[in-house]
């Protein structure tokens, strides 16, 4: 870890061990919003900052089990404008910021897609924008789509209980909203704003309400939220596609090996190149950049959420709920990808290659034979909308009795549609340099001239999914340029289920908690899609549509230099007219890209609640029936114009997961706790399905096995918290996770048949199988507390390491993904009569993402975020805020297992915002 973070953390700790240590300690609160009661007898309410921070302490040490809470400081207003930004301030909680903005979690050192996020104690239906490659078919869910006005709470349970719906390794996320019997009669919450993205260079407004009514006899309440947010952003950064052996710049014997002359000193492709920091001996041994790409992603995420509740409550023992809520997001996007692929494209080219520290950082390239670069666009239209409605029934006896019945249903969908594509290529010359944090890639030529591109030459006989393209009654001969795909994905739940509580009274055992829950998921993706033709090739300028250049200083920052930052654009409507003007194949559906998975799940619990003698906790275990019926279609190997084979795959499998959490008490400042589970997390959707997928271009792919059993673990927790005053918090948390079961990825070499190059191609096939075995240790440090004349501070640190049986190609052991050993949040925050303000920083160090093109080690290289925000109470009811965020406008990189081999570099910019706030 960096030596400044460690200071820093240092620091404010010193902080709080002062502070705790320089004030008395008043009389135990009587609430968890009030000070200490004043010699008058009157109670003085605590809000805003520390009223949150008091209440979530509050709810941490009255828990039965390791739990860290967030509040809201008030109706409709959450520490911050995305809720997965909120979680990552807690000891444990690390998020992904590939895109800017955080949208998926990682708890206690496990992948977000073994985590799940719980709304009102039950999952929510979830689907992606088809562009985002964090996990899209996993069951977690992108927490940026849900607005924080609407939350009350966070609850994050790092060790289970069985009342809590398995399903998550690291820990479980329980949103909970706001319900009208619970607030005044006629609250009510309005805000307006305004947000910039300083790299975008373009703001919008963003809008929120919410509305709340009950009537006297609070017998009947209803309440209803909406919120309008819109964002544009624009990424561009560099991209290297994996690294390949530098002996593929040589000539290659029928075996595969590097030909060799009378002196057995190698044979280049092009026997006039040269070869420096080195020798051709060990440019052999080298790796070099199988693509460099130049990247300009631009999107306008536009999200609107409407939700409802209403209560009634016809005696005082029974209460009956109706929630409803309705997320619309417009995620429209346009990428544009300028890339070179050095080796393949251009190897027999080559004139200088450098060696440095067995990587070949700089080379340079005669004009192309075929193609030296392409330039790819996609626009994507994406709508995504999540609908859910749940009921709840809830009777509670005068003895503390309770039953609850319950059930819901929740629908998303989302992904391409469609995604239009379309390439031109260039066979400019060109050179490439690149260090640990920086490329420049030059073209001799103007790479920004329309008539410096062309489409694809080459004429093969048209086909989809081995199927001819028959037109006129005839199969095509022409190029493919492109097309239009359409990948919908609907996910879709539906659940009924109850829940008792039955107080008793034998030795230390004061309730039982009985309950049995039913859910059916359909998780299903429907491919459709249009190829595009044109039989003779067009230089771009011959398109007749009209052509930009990448805008100026895009790229600045981002590491990414030379006159490759500005390259040839197509407005998004060019693309589309490129597409409708040539040739294009009848819409077709894809069965090899389509799948479905239907997962059945029975699930029983009991748990025994106990408090005696200063201990107290739970004990219990829950008995899950899981039935997965995968439906998916077979791209055989080894077959020119292979027709995908309809399968269908059905697996069962039945679990029982005990649990115990213990707490003692040993004074009224001092808990200790300790808990064991066993625990499940299912596979993906998508990994269940074993439908392939095929690049063309990068020869590799990827594909599911309908087979794979849940990741099992079990999992240890034992923390201490101290309580030393009233708004003050110290806490050390021990833990482990032993995994088995774990689902890794294996390469394997199959030909499929290569549509572009009309032949059976060699391909590099990912496969995900179980018998990975892992372990996750961690210690977490945190702390809070009110300093002095409103001034306050959190801070946190922890340590996570984890070993595993899983190696890369190389034979190096990998990391858990999205484990950091090393995550800071330092957060201090000042509050005075109106005013308050705070400061948000957050640190991790690198962590293994995921296992990239031509099995390359993703690493994601430490990133630093920091946030401030701060308000103004102008009235009783009328407020003002301000808030910022990445003000250090952080570089997002990537390197494959060491940094002197970067994969990506990205710059998403700052983000500034204003707000006015009126409540009653």
């Amino acid at each position: 870890m960096r030596f400044r973070h460690l200071i820093l953390l240092t620091t404010a700790m010193t902080g709080f061990a002062g502070a705790a240590h320089a004030q008395q300690t008043p009389p135990p609160e009587t609430s968890a919003t009030s000070e200490t009661p004043s010699e008058a007898g009157d109670d003085i309410v605590v809000t805003g900052i520390r009223g949150s921070l008091r209440e979530a302490i509050n709810v941490k040490r009255q828990a039965n089990a390791v739990v860290d809470v967030i509040t809201s400081e008030d109706v409709g207003k959450f520490p911050d404008r995305n809720v997965a930004e909120s979680l990552s301030h807690i000891p444990g909680v690390s998020i992904d910021r590939r895109f800017g903005e955080g949208e998926k979690v990682a708890i206690l050192g496990t992948d977000p897609a073994l985590n799940r996020m719980l709304l009102d104690g039950h999952a929510l239906a979830s689907a992606d924008w088809g562009g985002n490659d964090n996990d899209p078919s996993s069951r977690t869910f992108n927490y940026s789509l849900l607005a924080p006005e609407l939350v009350d709470r966070l609850e994050v349970y790092k060790s289970p209980e069985p009342r809590i719906e398995e399903g998550s390794l690291g820990g479980t996320v329980i949103v909970r909203t706001r319900r009208p019997l619970d607030l005044p009669a006629n609250s009510i919450f309005a805000s307006g704003g305004y947000s910039y993205n300083d790299r975008s260079e373009k703001g919008n407004v963003r809008a929120s309400g919410l509305y709340s009514w009950k009537n006297r006899s609070e017998t009947f309440g209803i309440l209803g939220a909406v919120t309008y947010d819109k964002q544009n952003l624009t990424r561009a950064g560099v991209e290297f596609f994996g690294y390949q052996s530098g002996a593929d710049f040589f000539q290659k014997n029928a075996d595969g090996s590097v030909r060799r002359d009378a002196s057995g000193q190698g044979i280049l492709q092009n026997p006039n190149a040269t070869v420096t920091g080195g020798s051709k001996e060990d440019l052999i041994k080298a790796v070099a950049p199988f693509g460099i790409n130049y990247a300009y992603f631009q999107q306008q995420r536009q999200r609107m959420s409407v939700s409802g509740t209403a209560q009634f409550r016809p005696t005082e023992q029974l209460t009956f709920t109706l929630n409803g809520l309705h997320i619309d997001g417009n995620y429209n996007n346009y990428s544009q990808s300028m890339y070179t692929i050095p080796v393949a494209w251009t190897g027999n080219v080559l004139q200088t290659a450098n060696v440095a520290n067995g990587v070949v950082n700089l080379a340079t390239f005669a004009a192309a034979t075929n193609q030296s670069a392409q330039l790819d666009t996609l626009v994507r239209h994406t709508k995504l909308k999540t609908d859910n409605i749940n009921f709840f029934g809830d009777w509670e006896g005068d003895n503390g009795a309770k039953v609850s019945f319950v059930g819901g249903w929740s629908k998303a969908t989302g992904g391409r549609n469609p995604e239009y594509l379309f390439n031109v290529q260039t066979k400019l010359p060109f050179s490439y340099a690149f260090t640990n944090d920086s490329a420049e890639v030059n073209f001799v030529g103007d790479p920004t001239n329309p008539a410096n591109y062309f489409t694809n030459p080459n004429n093969n006989p048209a086909q989809i999914e081995g199927r001819p393209v028959i037109v006129n009654g005839a199969q095509l001969n022409a190029a493919q340029i492109g097309g239009l795909d359409y990948s919908v994905t609907t996910d879709r739940d539906i659940f009924g289920g109850y829940d008792a509580v039955i107080p008793v009274s034998f030795g230390p055992f004061t309730q039982l908690l009985l309950g049995s829950r039913v859910t059916e998921h359909v998780n299903r993706v429907d491919a459709r899609g249009i190829n595009t033709y044109l039989q003779s090739s067009k230089l771009a300028s011959q398109l007749g549509v009209t052509t930009l250049v990448t805008p100026d200083g895009v790229f600045s920052g981002s590491g990414g230099t030379g006159n490759a930052t500005r390259y040839l654009n197509l407005p998004e409507q060019a693309v589309i007219d490129i597409l409708a003007n040539a040739i294009n194949s009848p819409l077709v559906n894809k069965i090899g890209a389509s799948t479905r998975v239907k997962e059945t799940v029975a699930a029983s619990y009991a748990q025994l609640n106990f408090d005696q003698g200063g201990f107290r906790g739970n004990l219990g275990g829950r008995l899950v029936y899981t039935q997965d019926v995968s439906d998916y279609a077979l791209t055989l190997s080894g077959v020119v114009n292979p027709v995908p084979v309809p399968t269908r795959t059905t697996t069962d499998y039945l679990k029982f997961l005990p649990s115990f959490n213990i707490a003692y008490e040993a004074s009224s400042k001092l808990i200790f706790r300790g808990a064991v589970a066993k625990v499940i997390s299912r596979p993906r959707y998508q990994d269940l399905a074993a439908a392939t997928s095929l690049n063309d271009v990068t020869l590799d792919g990827g594909g599911g096995n309908p087979n794979l059993k849940p990741y099992e673990s079990v999992n240890y927790e034992l923390t201490a918290e101290f309580y030393p005053r009233a708004g003050t918090l110290l806490a050390a948390e021990l833990f482990r996770r032993e995994i088995s079961n774990y689902i890794i990825n294996t390469r394997t070499n199959a030909e499929f048949f290569n549509s572009l190059q009309n032949r059976l191609t060699t391909y590099s096939v990912n496969q995900p199988i179980n018998g990975g075995k892992a372990k996750v240790n961690g210690v977490l440090v945190s702390a809070q507390s009110e300093i002095w004349a409103g001034f306050g501070l959190q801070a946190n640190y922890s340590y996570q390491d984890s070993s595993t049986s899983s190696v890369d190609s190389s034979g190096a052991e990998l990391n858990l993904p999205y484990l950091s050993k090393h995550t800071v949040n330092v957060i201090p925050y000042f509050e005075s009569g109106p005013f308050q303000a705070r400061l948000s920083y957050n640190y991790r160090s690198s962590y293994f993402r995921t296992i990239g093109r031509l099995n390359s080690r993703e690493m994601v290289a430490p990133y630093s975020q920091l946030d401030f925000s701060a308000s103004l109470n102008l009235t009783k009811d009328l407020s003002i805020a301000v808030n910022a965020q990445n003000l250090l406008d952080e570089t997002y990189r990537q390197y494959n297992a060491t940094p002197d081999r970067p994969t990506a570099f990205y710059k998403n910019g700052r983000t500034f915002a204003a707000s006015a706030t009126f409540r009653m």
